[in-house]
């Protein structure tokens, strides 16, 4: 089952489960649309893979199946993620 992170992991914008803007690759790394298209090119800086977007998981299954809370934000020029 998806995670649906929380934000982009580029530029840390908010992705709450019903944005239309998380763009995910197979590894589940989230970015927002803007960054994907934009400065990552298409492409995951993690795995090199492609980005499709997030679904959007039915309110009526968020009670019982909720999106993570985990932010991971990545800052351009430092070692491994910062979560919080």
């Amino acid at each position: 089952m998806l995670t649906l992170r929380p934000n982009c992991e580029h530029c840390n914008k908010d992705l709450p489960p019903h944005s239309a803007d998380a763009m995910i690759c197979s590894f589940e790394c989230t970015f927002c649309r803007d960054c994907a298209n934009g400065v990552l090119n298409h492409r995951c800086p993690n795995c090199g893979g492609n980005f499709a977007p997030r679904p959007i998981r039915p309110v009526e299954l968020l009670e019982k199946y909720p999106a993570s809370t985990e932010r991971i934000w990545k800052f351009s020029g430092m070692e491994g993620p910062i979560t919080s």
